[in-house]
């Protein structure tokens, strides 16, 4: 595969990427309201709580799953079948045994758990069975689960997100129809543990026939393999685990700190710095397993340009969200929370937060995708741990001293301005080989120049109060659409080269393309 055709596969698992976020973001919308009307407080209670463990799950995948994707995308460039047969049934059968033993665990102590949850008597029975069968299928999503992993290791993220996101809407037809025939808890909850694990198994047949040469089988399952996997998943398990340190840290200093009220405030903040991140990383989600193809062949040249370039189309993606973002802040709190009227701390903090993640995405999205997947994990960990430890120290010191929920988002900030500009970033420009103020002009800078105008026009209302629009979702709409109208044209003819521009329009529809679709490399 040349570096063309891994660049050709990164823009279209970035547009699947977008496409399956944007599906999961309604999906989750509205499925959020049907069944927060259809079923009783409890029972939504019970279903939030147990969904939200969910997320928690990647704590136990040990960093495996990120190196079946890498181990797929290097052994596929040199045809090791039989080894990677052996890498990936060693994983997987690792993984069964865990999905058993926790399935187990949970069955044993399902009666306890419950009670623990506060569950009235009444329902006790009923919230039982939906525990063991919820935790049976967090348990099976971890063997199979390393099939979407072969497929991005594959560069093929565009076939898993297809099958996610086919799930998801139908997903979202069988729950509207289990609710208006009044299914039980139960019945609602196996069928979206359904749709959960679907698409892992419809991945583990696209996966596999792509790799006919490649066997999963029990005696294929080796000790030395395991501890050579493991050199390379617990770095990769520490950093995924130091990632999530790093989102959660800020809610348990102010819960330790101030109050549960303040978490309260801070939760309301983060609302929109959340959306921003997840419409900013889909594009360096795909970059993985282009970066370990490349190292596997050898295309280091080819690796220099895809971390620059990667970095430059960070900034285009996340600078015009950000000056959007920033500027109609308080209408988007709006939006998100419910309330009519958004305390000014609340404002402050979201600020901070979307501050915090604009850096990331300009300083730690591409680097580290790619750093981790080139034999730099271990250098990765202990930058990680050192943000995590003072993210830490500085949230709490300034909790302590200032008691309030914008020092604790500040005390986030800092650590990551630091790791992220005056370590990662010098760190990119000698491997780009340029000097860190000229990779910063080459990749951030003209994505800052075209946004002032938009800039100026998002800030117009500011200067002039007659311009203030008081419908929420009015003002959204139109100062929403002349600023990234305004940003858009300025980045298409400022930011981009005319090969770029070029290579954009042949992937639109027909009605929008000025020249033949020859293909060329963005």
């Amino acid at each position: 595969m040349t570096y063309d055709s891994v660049k050709q596969h990164i823009w279209s698992n970035a547009l699947s990427n977008y496409l399956r976020t944007f599906v999961g973001i309604i999906v989750g919308l509205v499925t959020f309201r049907l069944l927060y009307q259809a079923l009783p407080q409890e029972s939504f209670g019970f279903w939030s709580l147990l969904w939200s463990v969910f997320g928690y799950g990647i704590l136990l995948d040990f960093g495996f799953g990120f190196a079946a994707q890498k181990r797929v995308a290097e052994l596929s460039v040199t045809r090791e079948w039989h080894k990677l047969s052996q890498v990936l049934s060693t994983i997987l059968f690792f993984y069964l045994g865990v999905a058993v033993l926790m399935a187990a665990t949970v069955a044993l102590g399902a009666d306890d758990i419950v009670r623990a949850f506060g569950v009235s008597p009444a329902r006790h029975a009923e919230f039982r069975i939906v525990l063991i069968a919820f935790f049976a299928a967090i348990a099976l999503a971890f063997p199979l689960g390393i099939f979407p992993e072969i497929l991005r290791g594959q560069q093929r993220i565009s076939t898993a997100n297809n099958i996610t996101t086919a799930a998801m809407l139908m997903r979202l037809a069988v729950i509207a129809w289990a609710v208006y025939a009044g299914w039980s808890l139960l019945a609602i909850m196996l069928t979206a543990l359904f749709f959960a694990l679907a698409p892992d198994l419809v991945s583990a047949f696209f996966a596999l026939r792509h790799m006919p040469e490649v066997k999963l089988r029990p005696h294929l399952f080796s000790k030395s393999i395991m501890r050579e996997t493991m050199g390379f998943s617990i770095f990769a398990y520490i950093t995924t685990a130091t990632n999530i340190v790093l989102g959660k840290t800020d809610q348990l200093v102010l819960g330790a700190t101030l109050s549960i009220g303040a978490v309260a405030v801070y939760q309301a903040g983060a609302k929109v710095a959340e959306v921003f991140a997840q419409f900013t990383k889909q594009l360096q989600d795909t970059l993985s397993p282009a970066a370990a193809h490349l190292q596997a062949s050898g295309e280091h040249s080819a690796l220099r340009d895809l971390l620059q370039r990667g970095t430059r189309w960070s900034a285009i993606i996340a600078t015009p969200l950000y000056v959007l973002c920033a500027f109609e802040l308080e209408p988007l709190l709006r939006v998100l929370t419910g309330d009519k009227h958004i305390a000014a701390e609340t404002w402050q903090v979201a600020q901070v937060l979307l501050l915090w993640f604009y850096s990331s995405a300009l300083t730690h999205s591409v680097s580290k995708r790619i750093y981790m997947m080139t034999g730099h994990e271990r250098r990765l960990m202990w930058m990680g741990l050192g943000e995590a430890a003072a993210n830490l120290v500085l949230s709490i010191s300034l909790a302590l001293l200032f008691q309030n929920v914008v020092s604790v988002a500040v005390g986030s900030l800092i650590p990551s301005l630091f790791f992220g500009w005056f370590l990662l970033w010098p760190w990119v420009a000698r491997d780009v080989r340029l000097g860190p103020w000229q990779l910063f002009r080459e990749t951030v800078l003209p994505a800052w120049t075209a946004c002032i105008p938009a800039a100026l026009v998002l800030g117009a209302p500011l200067l002039f109060p007659g311009l203030q629009i008081e419908n929420t979702w009015l003002r959204i709409l139109l100062m929403g659409s002349a600023g990234g109208l305004t940003a858009l044209l300025c980045l298409w003819y400022g930011s981009l080269a005319a090969s770029e521009r070029r290579t954009l329009r042949s992937r639109l529809p027909s009605p929008f393309k000025k020249n033949p679709p020859a293909l060329q490399a963005a």
